[in-house]
């Protein structure tokens, strides 16, 4: 660890964008000091620099919200950086899963793309599995299969793979689509309960084919 890498400002701060691991959604930017660096490392959670207040304030202290923090990485400039973590609640005061919540403005790329990313509704569906863990919706169907666990999980994982057997075997293009749809949804759920990203799938099956090929 070498913090004389980094640039702090002239009050000795330095911006930190928190990122989910897993959904790679920007929780929030907050501040740190050196300070407050050497805490999160140490203690592996987020610790930041109140400006307000002009103290440290160790995330989820009160609330139980804590951030479990993966990797701090740092830009080219060395005067801001990311930081990787588990969350273990809510990232906003206000009670929802990221502090960036709102919309100012959108492209809707099914429209406007010449060249549309064909994969990003499994990273969009990853990030709403990763909201309805934190924030517990009522009603959602995915606050329920957390309420219940991994063996409610795993049980729906394995009736959907049922189906897409079943479906496949009666050469039902249709209703194979639907039961293909509805195994990778619950996987996705399996994976955000047992805290495994997707990056780390995709990075296994690109070294498995490189293998392969090898």
């Amino acid at each position: 660890m070498n913090l004389e890498k980094l640039k702090f400002d002239e009050k000795g701060l330095i911006p930190a964008v928190v990122q989910d691991i897993q959904s790679k959604e920007v929780l929030t930017v907050a501040f740190m000091n050196r300070e407050s660096l050497e805490k999160t490392i140490e203690i592996g959670e987020t610790v930041f620099f109140s400006r307000s207040r002009q103290e440290l304030w160790h995330k989820g202290e009160t609330s139980g919200n804590t951030q479990k923090v993966r990797s701090i990485r740092y830009d080219c400039d060395q005067d801001a950086v990311v930081v990787l973590v588990e969350p273990k609640g809510p990232a906003c005061h206000t009670g929802t899963y990221s502090c960036f919540s709102e919309t100012l403005y959108e492209v809707d790329e099914r429209v406007d793309a010449p060249n549309p990313d064909r994969y990003r509704i499994l990273t969009e569906l990853q990030e709403i599995i990763a909201k309805r863990e934190h924030e517990m919706p009522e009603g959602a169907y995915t606050t329920y299969l957390f309420e219940h666990g991994v063996d409610k999980i795993l049980k729906k994982v394995g009736e959907e793979a049922g189906e897409v057997i079943i479906a496949a075997k009666n050469r039902d293009a249709e209703e194979l689509k639907w039961e293909v749809s509805d195994l990778f949804y619950h996987v996705l759920v399996l994976l955000q309960e047992q805290k495994v990203p997707l990056d780390e799938i995709l990075a296994t099956l690109k070294e498995r084919h490189t293998k392969k090929d090898n």
